[in-house]
């Protein structure tokens, strides 16, 4: 703890305390996870910028318009989309201290984050299937490298999801996983926010 020493018109020693201030609990987690988010979407913007590079760069290969189907598309966009409206719905338990909806609602949204990666899945085995594979040009392999990159995000905040799910069962909702709750909640909203820019700027604008 740092202390100033003063005097007194008496030269009486006086010593202020520099941390007398109170830190809000857990403050510098919800700084360093700001501060991670901020590094994926540097990430994600030198994909972004890659894919705008190379998206001509066909070398022979097949075009957008001959390999993605916007149907299936729509689809896996609106489970990422209905998985962060469940997730705002967890968030509203989350504030009437209701551990049981909570739950049900990370359920929920994990259900539609796995449906979301598995339709991903299978849009790739089908370009595998086909040919379109990433060597084959270098707008695929922009294409297959920012997608997958967002799918493994997606993953990974599906695992972080089922943790937290088995901690706040075990622990209920403690001031922790509450925190932790808000941390994944950003995170997952973050994804969102990529993903839409993955489909306007990488499926649909190369389609239409």
């Amino acid at each position: 703890m740092a202390n100033i020493a003063a005097t007194t018109e008496n030269d009486t020693p006086v010593f202020f305390d520099l941390d007398e201030h109170e830190h809000e609990p857990g403050g510098s987690t919800m700084l360093g996870f700001w501060i991670y988010l901020m590094s994926d979407c540097l990430i994600f913007a030198v994909l972004f910028a890659t894919y705008g590079v190379l998206a001509g760069a066909y070398a022979a290969g097949p075009r957008p318009d001959e390999i993605f189907e916007l149907p299936l598309l729509a689809v896996n966009t609106a489970m990422l989309l209905f998985s962060s409206i469940t997730y705002g719905f967890a968030m509203i338990a989350m504030q009437n201290r209701n551990k049981r909806a909570v739950l049900g609602w990370l359920a929920v949204t994990a259900a539609f984050g796995l449906c979301f990666v598995g339709i991903e899945i299978y849009e790739f085995a089908v370009l595998f299937h086909e040919g379109a594979t990433p060597q084959r040009s270098a707008f695929l392999s922009a294409f297959f490298t920012l997608v997958a990159t967002h799918g493994l995000h997606v993953s990974v905040g599906i695992l972080w999801m089922v943790v937290l799910m088995v901690q706040i069962r075990n622990r209920g909702l403690i001031a922790g996983n509450r925190r932790r709750l808000m941390c994944l909640s950003m995170f997952w909203h973050f994804l969102d926010v990529i993903w839409i820019g993955v489909f306007t700027f990488v499926y649909l604008i190369r389609v239409i």
